[in-house]
């Protein structure tokens, strides 16, 4: 796997991602919102949780504001980049009109930013030209509301290739499938968030494993 690339877990669950990390193929952990709701974690215990995935070998852990306007933002990810050291948390920010105001302030600051739930590629033009950290669209998403999913991101990939100096990755989530993974690594994106259950998926092969148990079982019968 290129070095360059980076592969997220996107959960919020401590059992799921205690299952996965830590593993050296896996750059950090994305949450948002809804991953906290479902999970039951409240806003307070957020910080406790990214921390543990650090503590876990997570390179970065990312969360995202809650409020709408630029200053509530700005706000929000403050309170939640007092618990982390510089540059191990990346705040993430729906990718509005606010958004963009509040993530270019917090670039200047010298904090990593994702833009999140991007859906054209103007906005992920946007965020390269600003210089995020990471430009997340939604692959399962877009293709539930009919679109060509794989054809918006090769587009949004293509914009954000012409801004190499800014350091700008896609960061695709909403993956549903190995299939759907291999196909971005084909389009060449910078980063993927998956689901715990497709990490399983795509590091344990049957037929590696079934491999593996008949050499071990071959090494037992080797005389000494």
């Amino acid at each position: 796997m290129n070095q360059d690339f980076h592969l997220y877990l996107d959960s919020a669950d401590m059992a799921e991602l205690q299952a996965c990390l830590p593993h050296p193929v896996v750059h950090g952990v994305t949450t948002n919102p809804t991953l906290l709701r479902r999970a039951g974690i409240g806003r307070a215990d957020v910080p406790g949780l990214l921390r543990r995935c650090i503590e876990l070998g997570a390179r970065q852990v990312q969360a995202q504001v809650y409020s709408q306007d630029a200053d509530g933002m700005l706000e929000d990810a403050r309170a939640l980049l007092a618990h982390f050291a510089p540059g191990q948390l990346v705040v993430k920010i729906p990718a509005t009109r606010q958004g963009f105001a509040a993530g270019a302030r917090l670039i200047e600051q010298g904090v990593p930013v994702t833009w999140t739930a991007v859906y054209a590629p103007e906005q992920a033009h946007f965020a390269a030209q600003l210089g995020a950290a990471y430009a997340a669209p939604y692959l399962g998403r877009l293709e539930d509301s009919g679109a060509d999913g794989l054809g918006l991101i090769a587009q949004m990939q293509a914009l954000v290739a012409q801004r190499p100096a800014s350091g700008t990755r896609l960061l695709v989530a909403s993956i549903r499938s190995r299939e759907a993974y291999l196909s971005l690594l084909k389009i060449g994106v910078g980063a993927i968030t998956i689901p715990p259950r497709l990490f399983s998926e795509l590091l344990d092969h049957p037929a590696t494993l079934a491999a593996e148990s008949g050499f071990l079982a071959d090494a037992r019968d080797l005389p000494a």
